[in-house]
């Protein structure tokens, strides 16, 4: 735990009241780099932990490979005279995998809060896919659905302590079991992490599986989702706009605001069964999908009318409470 959350002396002030000084547990948040055969591929600022599956599933996500065998192992290693800090990862692929194409090169630090801006070019953002998941036949009622956040939730030992990281997890998308949850600062990393559990248990493609985040659904989530071939993306907040787009062209299931006994669906609302099932009405026009005033504190309500394609699912009525999620931090 020493190396996932570091202890530092604070000070709490109340405005009117009384200011204390006592010691805190913030998440921590160390530089790694991405090597493949000995060649730098990516530097990602990352929580330390799970590095192998970070580095597997960053390797998913950028099409390099696909299954298991293609990753034939990994071991830290140290800079040149230096002491091995844990901080680079060196991979070995399997026997005929070609390596990285050169383009996939990230020229400098990618942020926590940003696994997208450190790509060679903007031409490189659209990865090519080698798992379709139009087909997959999942479905998932409600009343399921809505149990997930708090599943989650449940599991974040680390943001219990420090209340700064991101969780991903993977269920079962037909029993409802949280199969594997990730923490970390970057919400890119909790996913990739994941997804190199995944692969690595021979799970790829995630089919009938359903890929849990705890904050929003970004473009590049929705991205790594279609990669590992996992049907459905449900996240607590808002997706974006182009992950909503990305995500009806290639008919993955994108879930959000998913919290308490409702959700809304902004892209393939067919896999979500609703038990009474009632016939979706049409809203005003400029009637909101969701009320926004529950955001986490790093995702502020806005005003903006939702996508029109959005579908509110209520679910019979349940106990579930509305998860705490959400972190101290951007990202």
């Amino acid at each position: 735990m020493s190396r996932i959350a570091a202890r530092r002396r604070i000070t709490r002030l109340t405005a009117g009241g009384p200011t204390r000084r006592r010691e805190d547990h913030l998440a921590v948040e160390e530089p790694l780099e991405i090597r493949v055969s000995g060649t730098s591929l990516a530097i990602t600022m990352r929580t330390p932990g799970h590095d192998v599956e970070l580095a597997a599933g960053f390797l998913v996500s950028e099409g390099v490979i696909h299954h298991a065998e293609h990753f034939a192992g990994s071991i830290h290693c140290a800079s040149d005279g230096e002491p091995n800090t844990y901080n680079i990862l060196d991979v070995t692929l399997g026997p005929g995998v070609p390596p990285p194409d050169p383009s996939l090169e990230r020229n400098f630090y990618t942020t926590s809060s940003c696994g997208l801006c450190g790509k060679a070019s903007i031409d490189a953002v659209r990865t090519q896919g080698r798992f379709v998941v139009d087909d997959d036949p999942l479905t998932i009622d409600a009343s399921l659905l809505i149990t997930f956040p708090d599943l989650l939730r449940e599991q974040q030992a680390v943001f219990d302590r420090t209340g700064g990281l991101h969780a991903a997890g993977l269920f079962d998308g037909t029993t409802g079991e949280l199969l594997v949850l990730r923490e970390d600062v970057g919400r890119h990393n909790a996913v990739d992490k994941v997804v190199g559990w995944a692969l690595m248990q021979g799970l790829l493609p995630g089919r009938g599986h359903v890929l849990m985040v705890s904050g929003r659904a970004s473009f590049e989530l929705t991205q790594k989702a279609l990669m590992a071939g996992i049907p459905m993306l449900a996240a607590v907040s808002a997706p974006s706009s182009l992950a909503a787009e990305l995500a009806e062209e290639a008919g993955l299931t994108l879930v959000g605001f998913l919290r308490g006994d409702s959700m809304v669906i902004y892209a393939r609302p067919d896999r979500i069964t609703n038990e009474p099932a009632d016939e979706p009405t049409e809203a005003p026009a400029d009637a909101p999908a969701n009320d926004r005033t529950d955001a986490p504190a790093d995702e502020p309500p806005h005003d903006e009318a939702r996508p029109r394609t959005a579908a509110a699912v209520s679910s019979v009525p349940s106990a579930v409470s509305t998860p705490r999620v959400g972190t101290r931090q951007g990202g």
